[in-house]
């Protein structure tokens, strides 16, 4: 059974950082393309970065020089290093699993408010 299982979320206030987690089990993890994904009320869920078997890296622009997304193989999890937030940035985030078909996670809050 495929888990991915976020965590990391929360509110912050603007300027500030988080580092969201997934780890995965139930796959082979280090086979897999990752990504985060995030959804805004009343908006589709869209690409936030996204990282290959291979550790190469791709960023929405809207999040270019602010997110970096990683991965540890050796623990079986993806990680989404976010700073300088924004309000804009406030959505629930998603974890995803990708090769053949794509697996995801529960989803975790971020809120950026003051």
């Amino acid at each position: 059974q495929v888990q991915l299982v976020e965590s990391g979320g929360g509110l912050v206030q603007p300027g500030g950082s988080l580092r969201l987690s997934c780890v995965a089990s139930g796959i082979i993890f280090g086979a897999y393309a990752m990504g985060w994904y995030r959804q805004a009320p009343g908006k589709q869920r869209e690409l936030v970065a996204s990282i290959t078997s291979g550790g190469s890296t791709n960023y929405a622009d809207s999040v270019k020089g602010r997110f970096t997304i990683s991965r540890d193989n050796a623990k079986n999890t993806v990680y989404l290093q976010m700073n300088s937030l924004k309000p804009e940035d406030t959505a629930v985030y998603y974890c995803g699993a990708f090769i053949s078909r794509a697996y995801w996670g529960q989803g975790t809050q971020v809120t950026v408010s003051s």
